[in-house]
């Protein structure tokens, strides 16, 4: 049975606002970005307490820590972040994540991302490798997340970066609506086949191909039907994460809403019983 989760930070800043408003659409899990609009990675040690009571109070628990692991230039210093990801181990721990979200560092406009991939390369055995030396290291996954401006940006550089890594620690997520956004019209066509063995979880939205403009799962581009029917076909049985975006977006997050939160529950929710897929 396939599980629902989502970025609860995009319905409110509110912590416990965020989580009634998933307990009340029927979710179990969350994706952990932020709460009271400060970054998971930089809350405080009262502030993860009080975190965890909020959770426990709506019966929730955290299908993915939403790091921002990654989002760094790639010809910044690399030794704090891997600090910071040593936090994160933690704070996964701390919450009983099973995942970790990251990502493949921002790549100086105009440079060819093949002059970076051997530092991107190297810098994500460093995250894998970590994960191995941490007491939790053994319970999480983490999950390359393909993104706008980063390395591991199309389908062929996501293959080459998990092929190079190549370490049971370090997995992929499938975001449809990035790789519109990339220039990757139809990205089940393009990806799925060579990516699909990687793949573990999905975040989702969808996008219109050339304007980029972010949409409810199966109104866009991304071939979100197609997608999860291949899943299912495959005996796909993990996490899909609602992202939905439907208000604001940057390179961090976005935010869309109580009531467009919703929306975007309810299409994917469409989705997946026209398709006869059980879900909790």
């Amino acid at each position: 049975m396939w599980t629902l989760s989502g970025f609860a930070d995009e319905i409110d800043p509110d912590f416990a606002t965020q989580c009634a408003h998933v307990r009340d659409l029927g979710l179990s899990h969350l994706e952990f970005r932020s709460a009271w609009g400060v970054n998971v990675l930089d809350l405080d040690a009262e502030q993860r307490a009080r975190a965890r009571g909020i959770l426990a109070e709506h019966g929730l628990a955290v299908s993915s820590i939403g790091s921002p692991i990654g989002k760094i230039g790639i010809t910044e210093a690399f030794e704090p972040h891997l600090a910071r990801f040593r936090h994160c181990l933690d704070v996964a721990e701390e919450f009983e994540a099973p995942f970790i979200r990251l990502f493949s560092f921002f790549v100086p406009e105009g440079d060819d991302p093949a002059s970076h991939r051997d530092e991107v390369i190297a810098r994500s055995r460093a995250f894998a490798q970590a994960t191995h030396d941490h007491p939790y290291g053994s319970r999480v996954t983490l999950l390359h997340e393909n993104e706008k401006e980063i390395y591991g940006d199309t389908p062929v550089r996501c293959l080459d970066l998990i092929e190079r890594v190549a370490d049971p620690a370090y997995r992929l997520t499938w975001d449809p609506a990035n790789f519109v956004q990339v220039g990757v019209a139809r990205p089940f066509d393009e990806g799925y086949a060579a990516l699909r063995p990687h793949v573990v979880y999905l975040q989702l939205k969808d996008a219109v191909a050339g304007s980029g403009e972010v949409v409810p799962s199966g109104e866009g581009d991304g071939q979100v039907r197609e997608t999860i029917r291949a899943l299912a076909a495959d005996g796909f049985d993990g996490f899909l994460s609602l992202e939905p975006h439907l208000a604001t977006q940057d390179s961090f997050g976005g935010f869309s809403g109580a009531d467009e939160w919703s929306r975007a529950h309810a299409a994917l929710v469409g989705i997946l019983r026209e398709e006869g897929i059980e879900y909790r």
